[in-house]
């Protein structure tokens, strides 16, 4: 059996790792982290190009089914997906980590509401951890942000004030508490990520009773399949093969 993995993710190195070498594994990282950690197997990186560049490269080379342990915030990945796997009739999982319990945390839809909210609420020292590609929403913002990301975000979208701390997971909380501690910071905006990575972050933040903003993930796909653990996402991958 062959598979189509949309990856990147720390559960999908697990997924490639436990079906190894029982199933031959493509898995297709976006590119967009620099030497990023590879699971075994087969690897492609890069997009595909939209749903179009997708379809083409799965008749190109045929799957026998596709799983989906990409991000939860890369909705438009999974969307394409979806799509074409239905247009082809392929079997079709998503492996979709549980998210975080919100608590008391403020939800908002989008990094956009996140800035209003910031704004709103009238904090000045916001430790904000959403990807180099929510960092535009904030560029101007009164606040001062220590902005964590993998990689710099453009120039462009940076807000006036601000400190880049570039590091890449797993945290670990006496770590995530001195960082909170250091910067003064009044605010922890994040998005709903799930997962034990990032979790220390906002342990540290209740700890210190820093208000947390939290951008919700976008809704799965009507009508896919989805599983939220690396043993279900197997399970199914070998029931498939039986």
């Amino acid at each position: 059996m062959r598979i189509l993995l949309l990856g990147g993710t720390m559960e999908a190195r697990a997924l490639a790792a436990a079906l190894h070498p029982d199933v031959d594994v493509i898995s297709s990282l976006a590119g967009r982290v620099p030497d990023p950690a590879l699971p075994v197997g087969q690897v492609r990186i890069g997009g595909f190009g939209g749903v179009e560049g997708m379809r083409r490269w799965l008749i190109d080379t045929p799957v026998d089914a596709v799983v989906d342990a990409t991000h939860p915030f890369a909705a438009t990945i999974t969307a394409n997906a979806a799509a074409v796997c239905t247009d082809l009739a392929l079997p079709h999982l998503l492996l979709a980590r549980p998210a975080w319990a919100p608590g008391e945390a403020i939800l908002v839809n989008s990094d956009r509401q996140a800035a209003e909210t910031i704004v709103a609420k009238g904090f000045s020292r916001v430790f904000l951890t959403t990807g180099r590609t929510g960092v535009a929403a904030f560029r101007d913002s009164d606040a001062w942000f220590l902005i964590r990301a993998v990689t710099p975000p453009d120039a462009e979208a940076l807000p006036r004030d601000h400190e880049l701390l570039l590091s890449r997971g797993p945290y670990r909380y006496d770590d995530e508490l001195a960082v909170l501690r250091a910067h003064g910071i009044d605010a922890l905006v994040t998005k709903n990520s799930g997962g034990d990575m990032t979790r220390p972050k906002l342990d540290a933040a209740a700890a210190l009773g820093i208000p947390v903003v939290m951008v919700d993930r976008p809704p799965a796909p009507t009508g896919v399949r989805a599983v939220h653990s690396v043993e279900e996402a197997v399970a199914w991958v070998r029931s498939r093969v039986r």
